[in-house]
């Protein structure tokens, strides 16, 4: 078996439902039956010990299909290692699949106690309620066992997912409406050292995006010794992906390129300047910055950045960053940089401004025929924006947003939020895991925007740029309860 807790070293296939019970089925007709039910069954066995090495009492709640068969399966290991295994199934012996109903047998055959009602006391738990491809929302006597779960100070360990999240999307949309569910274990959902999940034979988008990584806590894998070669959905982005290339000792600032940050209306400079320091501490040659509210000569925080007019810039000649804290602004910048930019990152006010600007959409579509990178890294409100839908929706299902907008705009995007969201066209998109809410402080946006700029200098691979920002960026998130930008920054 080859269950291990993942390390995010290198990058990772992730497969969508349908992509996932294709290789089931594909694995099924290939191996003898009740196989990989067996196998997921002793893989929850051996993660309870491993998560619980000193549980007396298991609580596992079993849903009427295959994923409470693989909880029965692994309640008759945990009786036969002398755990006391105790099964709430809402299923039944006549209507449950063929494999359940095999799993069901052993371990009634084991001794394993079944009960209607939760137990008085259980020492960890286990989550077999919904699995791979459920549409329906926990409820009645699933609700209250998930609640009273969730509710007790015992380890939770999901298999393949926490019930009710959507494998493709990370949305807890099942459940998302039942107040009094997300009021039970939301504080247990966030940053939680309780929940476990063992994603079973694939690993899923939804398990890193959206709400996706707070529901599941610790994640970890068993292929069940299963070998395809189906192509993945999305790719969960490794370590491997953010490593710089060697800087030669015959090399110079103009090596590493020029980086133009174009932003900082009155009133909101420092975005400009977070994003150009960005620029500068992650490689870039020289960094320049136009202020587009005026004010300073200089930064004297960081003096070796070279600040000008806008009208004094060429874009032609280097990687621009445009948008950081622009407001109203950025529109009049816009034309020039969108025909001219050598290379492009748009952030923040750029997008906005491009969103309700026709002619600005036809500028940044031509980009591509003219073989000018370009990176958009919107938030869920701007690709709201940008796609005139609404947050709810974008969030609902962020990968196909993402693919959407690279698809539409002819460029890479970066669709910033829990588990962001790398696309550019005729690719699999990627997922970042690192970073978490600590990020979620004023301009940290721009310290990402100005790392893209930096990289993307370096490389001309908008894509590899932005997946290297990305993995970066939320690698630092480290050490503090919070960090704002600038901390964010020294790191």
């Amino acid at each position: 078996m080859s269950l291990h807790h993942l390390d995010f070293s290198q990058r990772l296939p992730l497969f969508d439902t349908a992509a996932s019970r294709a290789i089931e089925m594909q694995a099924a007709k290939a191996l003898a039956p009740h196989t990989l039910m067996q196998r997921a069954g002793l893989s929850i066995a051996r993660l309870v010990c491993a998560i619980a090495p000193h549980a007396r009492v298991v609580w596992l709640v079993c849903g009427p299909g295959n994923n409470g068969g693989d909880g029965l399966e692994a309640a008759m290991h945990l009786r036969m290692w002398g755990r006391e295994p105790v099964v709430t199934w809402l299923g039944d012996a006549v209507s449950c699949p063929e494999d359940s109903r095999a799993s069901w047998e052993r371990a009634r055959d084991a001794g394993v106690q079944f009960l209607d009602t939760p137990p008085a006391r259980w020492d960890v738990a286990v989550d077999a309620l919904l699995g791979l491809g459920a549409s329906r929302a926990p409820e009645d006597a699933m609700l209250e066992c998930l609640q009273r779960m969730h509710e007790s100070n015992a380890p939770v360990l999901c298999v393949d997912l926490p019930s009710g999240l959507n494998a493709d999307t990370g949305a807890l949309n099942a459940i998302i409406s039942i107040a009094n569910y997300i009021d039970s274990i939301s504080a247990n959902y966030h940053f939680s050292s309780k929940i476990y999940t063992l994603s079973l034979l694939t690993l899923k988008p939804g398990l890193f995006t959206a709400q996706g990584r707070d529901a599941c806590g610790e994640i970890w894998f068993d292929d069940l010794d299963i070998a395809h070669g189906t192509p993945p959905t999305a790719l969960l982005l490794g370590a491997e992906d953010a490593q710089s290339a060697p800087r030669l000792h015959a090399s110079h600032k103009g090596s590493y390129g020029d980086v133009a940050v174009i932003g900082g209306a009155a009133g909101m400079q420092g975005a400009a300047l977070l994003a150009a320091r960005a620029a500068l501490h992650a490689g870039a040659g020289r960094v320049f910055v136009a202020l587009l509210g005026g004010g300073m000569v200089v930064d004297p925080q960081q003096p070796e950045l070279m600040l000008r007019d806008l009208s004094d810039l060429d874009p032609k000649k280097m990687t621009v960053v445009c948008g950081c804290g622009g407001g109203d602004a950025v529109r009049a910048a816009l034309p020039r940089v969108l025909s001219t930019a050598a290379q492009l990152v748009l952030d923040a006010d750029a997008l906005n401004t491009i969103a309700v600007d026709a002619s600005l959409q036809s500028l940044l579509k031509a980009r591509q025929a003219k073989a000018l990178p370009t990176i958009l890294t919107p938030h869920p409100l701007e690709a709201a924006r940008l796609l005139g839908i609404s947050t709810a929706q974008v969030q609902a299902d962020r990968l196909k947003v993402a693919q959407e907008l690279a698809e539409i705009f002819t460029c890479t995007v970066i669709l910033k939020g829990s588990g962001s969201i790398i696309a550019t066209p005729d690719q699999t998109p990627c997922i970042n895991p690192t970073g978490d809410a600590r990020l979620a402080t004023a301009g940290t946006g721009d310290v990402l925007a100005g790392l893209c700029g930096a990289l993307l200098a370096h490389s001309g691979d908008a894509f590899a740029a932005a997946s290297q920002a990305c993995w970066q960026h939320g690698s630092m998130a480290i050490h503090r309860p919070v960090m704002t930008a600038s901390q964010l920054l020294h790191h």
